[in-house]
């Protein structure tokens, strides 16, 4: 697996503590604080996964993934839907969306990376 991950959310205390999780990992983190900014590092950068905040203004991580599928050379990105919506059809949305999995906040460390290691 491309050990590069890009943090996507509109909460710098979100990606300061992912960052620094994953980060003692092993792996290289990049970070975006919106839709835009993520699509324009996917774009330029050689990111292997993505992990993607659901709840955002403007173009939210639905909106986003779905923007991120329809771009040839990015379609192929295991993107993991990081959200504090816990319900059912919650999950479902996001799997719909395209994300390759779901994770609910707070998130349990354990459950991430196994879920890294099993998309990638």
């Amino acid at each position: 697996m491309n050990k590069k991950i890009l943090i996507v959310d509109d909460d710098p205390r979100n990606i300061f503590a992912l960052k620094l999780t994953l980060k003692a990992r092993g792996f290289d983190i990049e970070t975006a604080l919106s839709a835009q900014e993520a699509i324009d590092k996917l774009e330029n950068d050689n990111i292997g996964l993505v992990l993607m905040d659901m709840m955002m203004p403007d173009i939210d991580g639905y909106q986003a993934i779905g923007m991120i599928r329809k771009i040839d050379k990015l379609d192929h990105i295991p993107i993991i839907a990081v959200t504090a919506q816990a319900m059912e059809e919650d999950h479902q949305k996001c799997i719909d969306a395209g994300a390759a999995y779901y994770i609910k906040k707070p998130i349990d460390v354990d459950q991430l990376l196994n879920v890294i290691e099993k998309v990638s």
